[in-house]
């Protein structure tokens, strides 16, 4: 439930912020709570005890907009977490079920042109709507799979060969989880976001990291792999947002030109 989301979620972000970082003064004693207590954002955050409590409870529905600004600043959200708050603090009600996306005719033509690099774009709960073919060569074991069953988190914790190909493993996961979790804030009730968080906790790594209530957005960046066939290399990833579906992701990715990593993966 949203309520519940939105509980976890402040909490997550209360705990993490020091009376000292807030700019509270030392207070003799110890703390039964780590991080910020309720009453001590309310302070910082200009409001009543009592508002911030049904607030976090998920029980205040008309909080406005100063307020949420004044908990994102007290409790130093980023752009992405602010955003995501806004999300669970401000429903704009009942939300239709996420319908069956699919990628436009000319954006598939744009993937099918693109040969030099692995590029795809992912949709709802990081399911993978369409990739180029390199991109289906360069992950182990997607080509073993219908593809109206790709998906970027299922491959991430439920697939051994994802250990294996990302060097940085344990950060991409963690990305992936918060990826799941922003687009939870946005389609609360969709059962198979629930049927698939309940598939991937059958991994001790996601069922750690799930509750944590990390939001992750991507941009851009930099992946190492090591590649069963290309060996190890280093890509670089810039994140698009196709014009049309706002919960569709274009990702494309890149290597510097004459470097070691563009002659391994041309082998591919």
């Amino acid at each position: 439930m949203i309520e519940t989301d939105l509980r976890e979620f402040l909490r997550s972000r209360r705990a993490r912020i020091s009376p000292e970082a807030a700019g509270l003064p030392p207070h003799p004693g110890i703390r039964r709570v780590p991080g910020l207590r309720r009453e001590e954002v309310a302070q910082l955050a200009g409001v009543s005890v009592d508002y911030y409590v049904r607030l976090e409870r998920g029980r205040n529905t008309h909080v406005s907009t100063a307020v949420l600004d004044a908990v994102a600043r007290v409790l130093q959200l980023d752009d992405t977490e602010r955003d995501h708050l806004f999300a669970l603090a401000k429903p704009t009600g009942p939300q239709p079920q996420p319908a069956v996306q699919q990628v436009r005719p000319g954006l598939l033509r744009v993937l099918d042109n693109i040969t030099a690099i692995p590029a795809m774009v992912l949709g709802h709960r990081l399911d993978v709507l369409a990739m180029n073919h390199l991109a289906r060569t360069f992950y182990p074991g997607f080509d073993d799979v219908a593809a109206g069953e790709w998906n970027m988190a299922r491959f991430m914790f439920l697939d051994p060969a994802a250990r294996d190909l990302y060097l940085d493993w344990s950060e991409t996961a963690r990305e992936n989880i918060g990826m799941l979790h922003l687009y939870a804030g946005h389609h609360p009730h969709d059962p198979r976001l629930t049927a698939l968080v309940g598939e991937l906790s059958e991994d001790p790594d996601f069922r750690r990291w799930w509750p944590r209530q990390d939001v992750y957005r991507p941009t851009f960046g930099t992946k190492r792999y090591r590649h069963p066939i290309a060996g190890e290399l280093s890509l670089g990833f810039e994140a698009f947002t196709p014009s049309g579906d706002l919960d569709q992701t274009l990702g494309l990715y890149t290597v510097e030109p004459g470097s070691p990593s563009e002659k391994v993966l041309r082998t591919l």
